[in-house]
């Protein structure tokens, strides 16, 4: 009964924050031409906002240390800011370019790895890791195929961005580690 009502509280916080994080570019609509999201925008960043949310309150049950809550926040962080850049400007480019598409492919890795792992941290740690040479082999493949000359795009680009990510991934891996080796990761 205290799990569901934990579980209860923590759902209606993420939904207050998505509601909440969803009045900016409402509000921001009433006062500049600027700012233009259509009602399928508001539904994907909401989708994307309390999923993401969601999946942190999931990682972050039972018995966890902070450094496992810290790397599943990195790791949550780093693959909705990956999402969001891509929907919003693209990685690849300026503007929508069917190459963006290929960095989604991180997003059902990091979701396959985190079950496959039971969500201990060191299965996350590998899953992590897997990211992040995931997306170095899509930046050697951006550029073996060209993709620096799209419209806006430049080796320097594609090297940074999929070089972010990446760092942000294996950070978290590393955090996932010392969670791991001190012996407090999830007891599942």
């Amino acid at each position: 009964m205290k799990k569901q009502q934990k579980f209860s509280r923590a759902a209606g916080i993420v939904a207050l924050v998505t509601a909440l994080m969803l009045l900016v570019p409402l509000v921001a609509m009433q006062f500049s031409t600027e700012v233009n999201w259509s009602p399928a925008d508001f539904l994907v960043m909401g989708t994307l906002i309390a999923g993401t949310g969601m999946a942190y309150v999931w990682l972050s049950r039972g018995p966890v240390n902070r450094v496992y809550r810290l790397a599943a926040a990195l790791a949550l962080g780093a693959a909705f800011l990956m999402i969001w850049t891509n929907l919003a400007v693209g990685l690849i480019g300026s503007g929508p370019n069917a190459a963006n598409l290929m960095y989604m492919v991180v997003i059902p890795v990091l979701i396959a790895g985190t079950l496959r792992a039971r969500m201990k941290a060191a299965g996350m740690e590998r899953t992590m890791y897997a990211a992040s040479l995931l997306l170095v082999l899509l930046a050697g493949i951006a550029l073996l195929t060209g993709m620096q000359r799209y419209s806006g795009g430049s080796a320097t680009e594609i090297l940074g961005i999929s070089g972010f990510f990446a760092g942000l991934f294996f950070i978290a891996g590393l955090l996932f580690r010392y969670a791991s080796v001190r012996r407090v990761s999830r007891q599942v």
